[in-house]
């Protein structure tokens, strides 16, 4: 996946010519096919991630549920979704 698509510029050739030459290259070589299939895409997050952000909602959830025993915080009304 390293490998990179170059273009230099001709004596006496003009921009527009070596823009158009670079993007028939780039089509050429499929690197939009395969950054466009992966675009959206995202990693799952490995084993130690996924670890702490369990740790941290079981914090998160602790301490909302002594505030509310306590009664520091009051539940908020939960609104229905909007269409």
């Amino acid at each position: 996946m390293s490998s990179i698509v170059e273009t230099k510029r001709r004596k006496g050739e003009s921009f527009d010519s070596l823009l158009r030459r670079f993007t028939r290259r780039v089509q050429m070589s499929g690197k939009l096919l395969e950054v466009r299939k992966y675009r959206y895409h995202a990693k799952e997050p490995n084993e130690t991630a996924r670890h702490a952000g369990a740790l941290r909602r079981l914090k998160t959830r602790a301490q909302r549920d002594y505030l509310m025993k306590v009664g520091k915080l009051v539940e908020e009304k939960k609104r229905g979704r909007r269409r």
